[in-house]
């Protein structure tokens, strides 16, 4: 495998823009597939699952490599809908590229948004597609217009469209001022010089380009000066050292249903895109050192990878996805979980085309593929050598806002059960299961009803698991409204002997979104590091354990201010129970608050139900942020409580025909209002 010629990209949008049908065109042009699958029919080769050709949606990004121009490109197909954004999340995490996809009708949809941050988080350098070129309402500049306003980013057109909605023909390439059109199945391009009628508007937008690439290139500025013609490749290589620097998006139109504009997509992959060396190289954290170190891309150095996906396969067990930052692995030999600190052997390694699957012998630096046979690993785990004891950065993933009961139907399905959800929880770190003490229930939580829904359907469909599902909860959380000082002291005598503690903590409120901070203002040299080891533990335990009502808290600052400790009788357990009191203690007398998750609602209407759908969410406590204009419809921007959300769906149908939709995503918490549910 050679680096320069290996792309790693990944496709991402809202739901509906047209990402697996782009892949499955991608797939088709390069000679990977022999005929194109639509999501349509349910016959998409990257939604292979059952649910995902039942609903027509991503729900698992899927990974697969084809050949383009002699260049490998793995592609990671991510679902659109909010709900698992975790799955774009991991994979945004070891992708050097990306396309985002763009409805030419919507522009920048919410989930548009989402993916485009998680990217700008990660530096993933990225290409723009706009497609459905051939839709009614579609308009190539004003999806360039919304890019920058929603995302402040700095597209610039390298093709634009011949027409538009039914009258779109093809597209004009502003590097080589060619038109390209295609035949129906879309695998033979005819190239034509620029109409007379199209060419002023084709100069103006190449002198656009050119333009705003002399910005960024010294370079382009310079031949532009000297009135040089600047040449096609001359404009392409200052492009990609400016895509690579993420200054600059390429933007690229077609509309892939029609087999139009996917192969000058194929070809920007290659011309735009980085190689796995041309990125900045990964931070890593040396265990032995204790100190931050950058991993170069090189196959001959110590291996190391991460696994950012855990796939449970009933035959070969968990399929962990890897991609590989530095040196090789092999096939049948050992490798060292530098997470869990333990060893684990390979006993195959696989190359993955959506759920099917090609051997290989071994994986090096900049590559991505599947190890069986590890039992141990989990997503984010870094596998590596023991000689070289280096950790990558973990991926952060958002906390599950929705909860719902769910009991085996049988018995003897209770075990299994277990298992099951234990193997999902690991497949999926936005999914959590617990038991609660009180009512012997077991919970799963996870980002909203379709999640859900999607998991409870695996667990009775594909693990054969009996069970009922109860009603939706949702998940509260707790914190205080005011600064407390409290001093606490512990005396027990425990099997003999005298076991005592004294500290001082202050608790402060902390701003929506900080998490919890635990810190130690005071100096005690004679105090042993395992008593404040002790302390942090007591504090981070009572955390989880809520105030008043048993919810995990949050946004609370915790400082622990005087300690009071005595050779003879102070222990360890004696200041973790003591931190434990005094916390409890310090919240109770801070105003304690039960907040409540806020989701960021977006509503699409058209226009004739915009004052019902208004009337429906303030009905249920929304509030209206404001309204955008697109052709046809109204984009409504709600802010409203999770609690009030369940069903909305079916009203927001009743009161528009049918013909509304919205997309929902967790925002913030805030303090519960009381209201008549």
């Amino acid at each position: 495998m050679d680096l320069r010629t290996t792309r790693n990209i990944g496709i991402m949008a809202h739901i509906d823009a047209g990402k697996t049908t782009t892949t499955e065109r991608m797939l088709f042009y390069s000679g990977k597939t022999y005929k194109i699958g639509e999501v349509d029919d349910g016959e998409a080769t990257m939604d292979w699952m059952e649910q995902e050709q039942e609903r027509g949606i991503t729900i698992q990004s899927a990974a697969t490599t084809t050949f383009w121009r002699g260049y490998q490109i793995n592609i990671i197909d991510t679902p659109g809908h909010v709900d698992f954004t975790a799955e774009v999340e991991r994979s945004l995490r070891v992708l050097d590229g990306g396309i985002v996809v763009f409805s030419a009708v919507d522009g920048v949809q919410p989930q548009s948004e989402t993916v485009w941050h998680q990217a700008d988080r990660y530096k993933v350098p990225r290409l723009a597609y706009v497609n459905k070129m051939d839709r009614l309402g579609a308009d190539f500049d004003a999806a360039l217009a919304d890019m920058r306003a929603k995302l402040g980013a700095n597209p610039v057109a390298v093709n634009c469209p011949i027409g538009k909605e039914g009258g779109f023909e093809g597209v004009i390439d502003l590097l080589s001022m060619q038109e390209l059109r295609w035949n129906d199945d879309g695998q033979e391009i005819s190239y034509a010089p620029v109409a007379p009628e199209r060419f002023a508007e084709a100069q103006t937008r190449r002198e656009a380009l050119i333009d705003l690439l002399s910005n960024y290139s010294d370079t382009i500025t310079q031949l532009y000066l000297e009135g040089t013609e600047i040449s096609r490749e001359t404009i392409k290589a200052e492009l990609r050292k400016a895509c690579i620097a993420q200054k600059l998006v390429p933007v690229f139109c077609g509309a892939s249903r029609r087999n139009m504009g996917v192969q000058p997509l194929l070809d920007a992959v290659i011309d735009y895109l980085p190689a796995p060396d041309e990125v900045e190289p990964p931070k890593a954290f040396h265990t032995k050192k204790e100190q931050e170190i950058e991993i170069p891309c090189k196959p001959a150095g110590y291996p190391l990878g991460l696994v950012f996906k855990v796939q449970w396969d009933r035959e070969a067990g968990p399929l962990c996805y890897v991609r590989m930052y530095s040196g090789s692995i092999h096939n049948a030999s050992v490798v060292y979980n530098v997470s869990k600190k333990k060893r684990e052997r390979i006993t195959r390694l696989l190359r993955m085309h959506a759920n099917k699957s090609e051997p290989v012998e071994s994986v090096s630096a900049g590559d991505i593929a599947v190890i069986v046979g590890m039992k141990l690993a989990q997503t984010g785990d870094t596998i590596g050598t023991e000689g070289w004891p280096v950790l990558l950065e973990k991926m952060h993933f958002p906390e599950p806002v929705i909860s719902v009961s769910i009991e085996p139907k049988t018995l003897s399905d209770r075990e299994k059960l277990k298992e099951t959800l234990d193997i999902l929880s690991r497949e999926d770190p936005t999914f959590q299961t617990k038991e609660n003490e009180e009512t012997g229930q077991l919970i799963i939580s996870g980002m909203g009803e379709l999640h859900l829904d999607v998991l409870v359907t695996r667990i009775i469909k594909d693990f054969k698991v009996q069970a009922r599902v109860g009603n939706p909860q949702v998940t509260y959380r707790e914190s205080i409204t005011k600064e407390v000082t409290h001093t606490e002291e512990y005396k027990r005598v425990l099997a003999g002997k005298e076991n005592t503690a004294k500290l001082t903590l202050v608790a402060t409120p902390l701003p929506r979104g900080t998490g919890n901070v635990y810190r130690k203002a005071v100096r005690a040299p004679q105090v042993p590091d395992e008593i404040f080891d002790s302390i942090e533990r007591g504090i981070n335990s009572a955390f989880g354990g809520g105030i008043q009502f048993g919810y995990p808290a949050v946004d609370i600052g915790i400082t622990l201010t005087g300690i009071e400790y005595s050779e003879l009788t102070s222990t360890p357990f004696a200041f973790e129970a003591c931190a434990n009191m005094a916390y409890d203690e310090a919240c109770r007398a801070a105003d304690p608050v039960m907040l409540e998750p806020i989701m960021k609602v977006d509503i699409i209407t058209p226009k004739d139900f915009v004052g019902d759908v208004m009337s429906l969410v303030s009905q249920r406590g929304g509030i209206i942020h404001g309204s955008e204009s697109k052709a046809g419809s109204e984009l409504v921007h709600v802010e409203a409580p999770l609690a009030t959300m369940f069903g909305f769906t079916t009203s927001l149908r009743s009161v528009s025909q049918g013909r509304a939709s919205f997309s929902m995503e967790f925002s913030h918490f805030e303090p519960k209002k009381s209201r008549q549910d």
